[in-house]
Formats: structure tokens, C-alpha cells, sequence
């Protein structure tokens, strides 16, 4: 009946806008976190008396909702060339090297 791509109702809801229960859930539940902190900083504490690893994992979780997650840069030169293609990093003598080892010897 339709074409992909078209809706049987051209003025709907635009791209990108949220549904209207999606909102209502989320507002929802900002209230409730809201006037819970309280609460949820004695039910932290406690958890962090009985396990203080699973005490920050549940803080780590939470911070999702507050820090967002920092995406993954590419650093490029120009035209997407390597920078970092002649960089090299020396730890102490080359265990390979024969020679300079047994001179250290």
C-alpha cells in the first residue's frame, strides 16, 4: 500500500522526537529517583558494608545515566595518515641483540 520510506500520514511525528509514554516514563522516573537519593545513598552504604565491590559496580551502572560514555577518537594526519607511524618506543636493551647483551654481561 505504501512505499518504503512513506507513512500513511504525512504531518506525524517528526524524526528524532520521542514518544509521548517514553517521555512520561522517563520524567517518571526521574521523580522517583529524585526523591529517593536518600534512600539511595543508605541502601549504597549498606551495600558497601556487605560487599564493597558490588557496591561500586552499582555506582558504575548508575553513572551511565548521569556521564556519558566518551566515544572512540581516531587521531589522523592529513588524509587519514597514520600519526603515529614513526614512533617508536624503547624499554631498556633489545633482549634479541646478542652482542649487547653479552657486553653487559
Amino acid at each position: 500500500m505504501f512505499q518504503p520510506g512513506e507513512s500513511g500520514n504525512p504531518n506525524g511525528r517528526p524524526k528524532g522526537a520521542k514518544n509521548k509514554n517514553t517521555q512520561q516514563i522517563r520524567e517518571a522516573y526521574q521523580l522517583l529517583t529524585e526523591q529517593n537519593l536518600d534512600n539511595m545513598n543508605r541502601w549504597l552504604q549498606q551495600t558497601a558494608h556487605e560487599d564493597p565491590a558490588k557496591a561500586m559496580d552499582l555506582m558504575l551502572k548508575l553513572s551511565e545515566y548521569i556521564i556519558p560514555k566518551l566515544a572512540r577518537t581516531e587521531l589522523t594526519g592529513n588524509d587519514g595518515e597514520d600519526l603515529f607511524k614513526n614512533i617508536k618506543f624503547e624499554f631498556g636493551p633489545n633482549i634479541n641483540d646478542k652482542e649487547g647483551r653479552q657486553q653487559e654481561d
